[in-house]
């Protein structure tokens, strides 16, 4: 369809051939043929943005393209006799009725009263624009016409068609036809985008939900360290018919967005997994997961969606940790650093902490916070403080005068685990920071039952890991160095660097997504819900407490 479309738009941009428009002219004036002109054009742009809509499955996109098809026929002799073209048109519009089936997704329903209001809006500013041209020059005008006919004049002017008002100078009639005529256009334009608008779903998550989903976190969280931010309020959620397993999603743009493995028994995965995609189908979004693990990432691939390596989680053994050795001479030496300087952390579940203290470190985080953005989705909780999350680890430095000066939370993975969360400093602190908490965290592990603690996500940290070994080619050396680029925006190596100083064990994480075309907009999509990207109105998050992330550790 969007190469119709296309060949609508050249059609109507070069001129038809002299016997043809000789023998239209005595039946329409040149005036008609060229709104004919130009609503032919407008109609195979139109046909050409549909296509994305329509490949969606979207029931009102095809609505529109059936409308423009049978248009484009009728446009297409108007303008010139062109019967070869309407033909072409007149295929689209037959294929587009034979498969008509296909297009069943739901549309927003609040799509239909904004496509109404900007439609009046723009064509009833062309009518008043249109209508105080006639007036200004009616000193000007044959005849004597009365307001009535200005009136049908402006009026007819937005669908291209010539009024009964004639000007003593043409330019002023065509000054006229092109005010109302582009207003015109434009009122079709925007309530055709309007109208094709994808529906946003606003997380309607229960209380009851969210028991169930800390049942299944406590029974099975322990396989996804980012099983734990499925709690978070802006994921909408999608349950297995058995109520076994989960899937928590996000909708930007036109994208459902979930992160992570689902939630729940894994032998379940595969029915929440269709019930997540029939959701996606039903309402022509794109489905991708962004960090999947392994296990998810076969789970999704199963259902049909590509996946590619998006980047590697920092794992640390608590067990296996140490800071002897050359390798972690760097970390050894901050964290030394800072405790000579008498800075000491304290270690505590947030259900531990009072609740004036409890107070205390969450302005204190606040303040600390780096500009007024909150980063994060996939692997960030978005909240500090809650009652909700007693289980919650917090790591708090203090100076030598007992100086909050950071604060770290990690989120439950499972009974042995933690996961990073939330890191605030502040940077009037000592350089050594970061590390000491960190270290200081891993070191309470054996004591706390814990394992393994999950750090930072590093995307496509093999990319920095192998352009550093000898033999690099040519190509990943490329590659590498537009990701260095790209991290002066993103700190996309900061945060690879940052983690590999800990030596922690890589696990891969994935990118599922249905083709690779898909792709372009589903990172404009997850750079939104990161916040890298402003969300428009429609994909605005639920608001929550102030929390960063993708700040180098």
């Amino acid at each position: 369809m969007q190469l119709t479309g296309l060949f609508d738009v050249v059609t109507a941009l070069f001129p038809e051939q002299r016997a043809r428009m000789a023998t239209l002219s005595q039946f329409m004036p040149a005036a008609g043929i060229l709104s004919a002109h130009a609503a032919t054009a407008a109609a195979g742009v139109l046909l050409v943005y549909l296509g994305n809509g329509l490949r969606r499955g979207k029931h009102r996109a095809w609505q529109l393209a059936v409308v423009l098809a049978g248009a484009a026929v009728l446009l297409h002799v108007l303008k010139g006799l062109d019967f070869a073209a309407a033909a072409v048109s007149a295929a689209l519009l037959v294929m587009l009725v034979a498969v008509r089936g296909r297009f069943l997704a739901v549309p927003d329903p609040r799509s239909r009263w904004r496509a109404v209001t900007a439609f009046t809006g723009f064509a009833a500013t062309g009518f008043v624009l249109g209508l105080a041209e006639i007036a200004i020059r009616a000193d000007h005008l044959v005849g004597a016409p009365g307001v009535t006919q200005w009136v049908e004049h402006a009026a007819l002017g937005l669908i291209g068609v010539t009024g009964p008002v004639r000007f003593v100078r043409p330019w002023a009639a065509d000054t006229v036809s092109l005010t109302t005529g582009t207003f015109g256009l434009l009122a079709v334009i925007a309530a055709a985008v309007l109208l094709l608008q994808t529906a946003e779903r606003r997380p309607a998550r229960t209380e009851a939900d969210d028991e169930r989903l800390r049942d299944l976190l406590r029974r099975y969280g322990g396989k996804d360290s980012l099983g734990y931010f499925a709690l978070r309020e802006d994921k909408a959620l999608l349950w297995a018919p058995s109520g076994k397993a989960a899937v928590a999603y996000r909708v930007v743009r036109g994208v459902s967005l979930a992160a992570g493995d689902p939630i729940g028994v894994e032998a379940a995965w595969p029915e929440a997994i269709a019930v997540w995609l029939a959701d996606c189908a039903a309402h022509g979004w794109t489905p991708a997961v962004l960090g999947c693990g392994r296990a998810g990432g076969t789970a999704y691939r199963r259902h049909g969606l590509d996946v590619i390596e998006l980047g590697d989680e920092a794992v640390i053994d608590v067990g296996a940790f140490t800071l002897d050795g050359r390798p972690m001479r760097t970390v050894r030496q901050a964290v030394n650093r800072m405790r000579r300087a008498g800075y000491t952390c304290t270690v505590v579940r947030q259900s531990d902490l009072p609740p004036q203290e409890l107070a205390a470190v969450v302005r204190a985080a606040e303040l600390f916070r780096d500009g007024k953005v909150e980063r994060g989705f996939s692997m960030a909780l978005s909240r500090l403080g809650d009652p909700r999350d007693g289980d919650c680890l917090l790591v708090l430095a203090r100076d030598g005068e007992k100086n909050l000066r950071g604060v770290l939370q990690f989120v439950p993975w499972g009974a042995d685990g933690l996961s990073l969360d939330l890191m605030r400093g502040d940077r009037s602190a000592d350089n050594g920071l970061t590390e000491l908490m960190v270290v200081t965290a891993i070191e309470a592990g054996p004591g706390l039952g814990v394992r393994r603690v999950s750090l930072n996500f590093a995307v496509l940290r093999s990319v920095f890991a192998r352009a550093e070994e000898l033999g690099a080619g040519p190509v990943l050396r490329v590659w590498h160095r537009l990701l260095r680029l790209l991290s002066g925006l993103w700190q996309i190596e900061s945060l690879y660097r940052a983690n590999a100083k800990y030596l922690p064990t890589w696990q891969p994480r994935y990118l599922c997504f249905p083709t690779a075309r898909d792709l372009p907009r589903i990172a404009v999509a997850a750079l939104t819900a990161e916040a890298f990207l402003p969300a428009g109105r429609s994909s605005a998050p639920v608001p929550a407490a102030g929390r960063v992330t993708a700040v180098a550790v």
